[in-house]
């Protein structure tokens, strides 16, 4: 049985050639489920390092009340 890989993921703001910010919100929802969580790095295909940027900048715009903490 052969193993199939899918297509390996680019990560988006490497494309993009930025980092992540608190100010672009609308950017940031992408990167949350339906309940307000933030979605894992396999599932987007973000590297690492934008990853832990993204992360600490969602915690940002939520404490700044841009985006929710949860969606209920």
């Amino acid at each position: 049985m052969e193993i199939k890989k899918g297509a390996k993921k680019t990560c988006y703001f490497c494309e993009k050639g930025k980092d992540p910010s608190y100010k672009e919100y609308e950017e940031l929802a992408k990167f949350l489920s339906e309940r307000g969580k933030i979605i894992g790095r396999r599932q987007t295909g973000v590297c690492a390092k934008h990853q832990r940027i993204l992360s600490r900048e969602i915690k940002r715009a939520r404490q700044l009340a841009l985006l929710p903490y949860l969606i209920t």
